[in-house]
């Protein structure tokens, strides 16, 4: 059985069976006093299927209360088949595809979309790096072609960013990657990003960048000469990062052709987690679409909050 003919994705009460074993491994979890186990489900043809009462609360409550997926109108199957796909798709996939695919509408679709984008984002992720680990750092510029641009909206003038969005990016060989749109790529920015992200003992490197050199100050930084042709000088080079970049921008021109700046710190969190939950770590699709469920909890987001 190939994973997408999984009942759960098409079948609503597969879903919601799923979703709550997924959720509550130990029985049901009250969303308004944290009550575990304590709940009975409501039964009668008055009561929707998966609506439990807290027995300490007296609250109702199901399974997608608190979660990305509350007071949807989208059937909770074709939430989990637009994450499946989403996460089998090593470029991304469209949000005209997905909607294609699943009898979405463009706007709900794209709604969708960067709903669960949002969800892919980690809240206090643990360092970067640390003893005998390195870090690679370097930055990308995401727009369209300067020709096609007109002259007022030529922003971030700097090292082939006229009229782009910057973004910075860390990966930790052998590991994971952690990308962050910024308004410029400065020593500033980039040194509190680096304090925040990267453990102490990390090895940093980097190209020859005067920015990356003075950000990097207080950790053991080398750097290759990409302006004079060196791109390897024995471990130090920067081929692990460039690698992520040529996923991403491959994502952004063959696939979204247009990222907007107030979205594209969604778009990085949907290619991290790609990356950080890849198949060279031993995750396969299946896995990765598992391991994307549980970043739904205390997301909720209205269509306001997310094209306002």
């Amino acid at each position: 059985m190939s994973d997408f003919s999984n009942p759960i994705f098409h079948d609503e009460t597969a879903a919601r069976e799923w979703l709550e074993a997924r959720l509550w491994p130990n029985g049901p979890v009250c969303p308004h006093c944290a009550t575990v186990g304590e709940a009975t489900l409501m039964q009668g043809k008055s009561h929707r299927p998966g609506l439990y009462q807290c027995n300490a609360c007296r609250e109702p409550f199901t399974v997608t209360v608190g979660t990305l997926y509350e007071r949807s109108k989208i059937p909770l199957h074709k939430w989990l088949a637009a994450t499946h796909l989403m996460m089998a798709s090593k470029k991304g996939m469209s949000a005209l595809e997905i909607g294609r695919l699943l009898g979405f509408s463009k706007k709900t679709a794209w709604f969708v979309c960067h709903r669960i984008r949002e969800s892919l984002r980690p809240l206090n992720p643990e360092p970067l790096g640390g003893e005998g680990k390195v870090v690679e750092m370097d930055e990308m510029y995401i727009g369209g072609k300067e020709k096609n641009k007109h002259a007022s909206k030529r922003l971030n003038a700097g090292r082939g960013a006229v009229g782009k969005e910057a973004v910075f990016s860390l990966v930790e060989r052998g590991g994971k990657v952690r990308s962050h749109h910024v308004p410029s790529v400065s020593a500033g920015n980039l040194k509190s990003i680096l304090k925040e992200q990267v453990a102490a003992e990390t090895r940093l490197m980097s190209d020859e960048a005067a920015t990356s050199a003075a950000a990097a100050v207080g950790f053991s930084h080398a750097a290759v000469n990409h302006s004079i042709g060196e791109y390897v000088r024995g471990d130090i080079h920067t081929n692990t990062q460039e690698g992520y970049f040529s996923i991403f921008k491959r994502g952004v021109m063959g696939t979204f052709h247009h990222v907007s700046p107030q979205h594209l710190k969604r778009y990085l969190a949907e290619f991290d987690f790609r990356y950080n939950e890849r198949e060279a770590l031993g995750v396969n699709d299946a896995e990765r679409f598992n391991r994307a469920i549980p970043g739904i909890v205390g997301k909720r987001l209205t269509y306001r909050r997310i094209d306002g």
